[in-house]
């Protein structure tokens, strides 16, 4: 494998919105670790594609998805980490506050 250019296969969860994980097209899934299969879930097949050092990724850095799938065998892309899960929550519960007052 070089690490500079591979043909990878992402898989999105089947359990968390958002996660996936970045693998060796030619390795397939058993490189992924049971482990991460338990809080994974059962991968489901997003895209195939070649993926170099100066690709964009939405959310990750190429050359980092090339490292770890060549350290690890595979890349977990973690969700977005959400500022407020409960919009308008904090303002909720001053007015409740305020009135219980």
């Amino acid at each position: 494998m070089s690490s500079n250019r591979l043909i990878c296969s992402i898989y999105k969860s089947s359990k968390k919105a958002e996660m996936y994980v970045y693998i060796e097209k030619a390795k397939g899934i058993k490189v992924i670790p049971e482990e991460l299969l338990g809080f994974f879930g059962s991968p489901m097949h997003v895209t195939d594609m070649l993926l170099t050092e100066d690709k964009k990724l939405a959310r990750a850095e190429a050359k980092k998805v090339l490292f770890d799938i060549s350290d690890k065998g595979y890349f977990l892309q973690m969700p977005p980490v959400e500022e407020n899960y409960l919009p308008g929550l904090v303002e909720f519960n001053k007015k409740l506050k305020d009135v219980e007052d």
